[in-house]
């Protein structure tokens, strides 16, 4: 079963996707918190825990769409990645047995490159940025004949991720707004194909990476600044082609960030629940406790910490 650009992402196909890759991929826990605890008034506060997905991210779910959707020739898969997505790869090409050689910038955090390695794939460490890691990856398919399982920008990406929110709204359906982190979109783009408005999707980015804002300013995906502390996860240079059109229609609005707001977050997101988020899966929370989102009176709000793969244990 092989999927094209001109395969609807929508929530028939999210969930036609997710029979295939539940085997393989976790339904991640939610907590339902005390706003107050976090020194916030919204009236509800609910945490979908990604980070606890296989290989330490949501990525797993679109990387195990590819393998089981497409077929791979004897070449095996290369993927191009700021970390996360190299490491589902990498976790999934070894869950099936098949070859995985991953591209990384030299931005890429030494947790997402160690786990990588753990899991048995080539790590090719290539350039400052993810475009430059894209890149070099390409080239390689090129010559190779491997199939390339893109980090955002490709269907079965697309399909992958958004069966997140088809678990979220099986385990709070009382949950009006979801904030999510955005990078190339293909998270936040198959969450928002899949509630199509039934819940209202905040897309959350750094003040240094802007790529959805820049991209909806404009009207189409444009390169953005690639800055920030979370540019291992949310500085791609672009939003992915597939996702700005469900973006235009399924998503509320764009909100930005500082990186202090991510570091306070991962802070607070350890002392008050013990939860170990990477700069990039922070984001959101930043965006509620700095009020680059405020919530109206009676909002029920979901906070997608979407990854933990980082090597930082102990915030000050």
């Amino acid at each position: 079963m092989a999927h094209s650009a001109t395969v609807p992402i929508d929530r028939a196909s999210i969930v036609s996707t997710y029979t295939v890759i539940k085997p393989f991929v976790r339904v991640t826990p939610v907590v339902e918190a005390r706003a107050e605890d976090f020194g916030l008034d919204p009236a509800g506060l609910t945490f979908k825990l990604e980070l606890l997905q296989h290989a330490g991210s949501f990525k797993t779910r679109g990387a195990f769409a590819n393998l089981l959707l497409r077929e791979i020739p004897p070449g095996g898969v290369a993927a191009a990645s700021g970390g996360n997505h190299g490491a589902a790869v990498a976790y999934a090409a070894m869950r099936r047995g098949i070859r995985a050689r991953i591209f990384v910038p030299r931005v890429s955090s030494p947790a997402k490159q160690d786990r990588i390695r753990s899991y048995g794939a080539d790590l090719v460490v290539s350039g400052e940025r993810y475009a430059h890691a894209l890149e070099a990856c390409n080239q390689f398919v090129a010559g190779s004949g491997a199939v390339s399982v893109h980090a955002f920008d490709q269907a079965e990406t697309l399909l992958g991720q958004g069966s997140v929110a088809l678990e979220l709204a099986e385990q709070a359906p009382h949950v009006d707004t979801l904030l999510v982190a955005v990078g190339g979109g293909g998270l936040i783009g198959g969450i928002a194909a899949y509630y199509a408005n039934d819940v209202r999707v905040v897309a959350v980015e750094p003040e240094g990476a802007p790529t959805l804002a820049r991209a909806l300013e404009a009207g189409a995906p444009v390169d953005a600044p690639a800055g920030s502390i979370a540019a291992d996860s949310l500085a791609p240079q672009r939003v992915g082609a597939l996702m700005f059109p469900l973006a235009q229609r399924f998503i509320d609005r764009v909100v930005l960030v500082t990186d202090d707001a991510i570091r306070h977050a991962q802070a607070t997101l350890w002392d008050r629940l013990r939860v170990v988020a990477e700069p990039g899966a922070a984001a959101p929370m930043a965006a509620l406790l700095s009020h680059a989102y405020v919530p109206q009176q009676g909002e029920h709000v979901a906070v997608l910490v979407s990854g933990g793969n980082t090597n930082a244990v102990n915030f000050s």
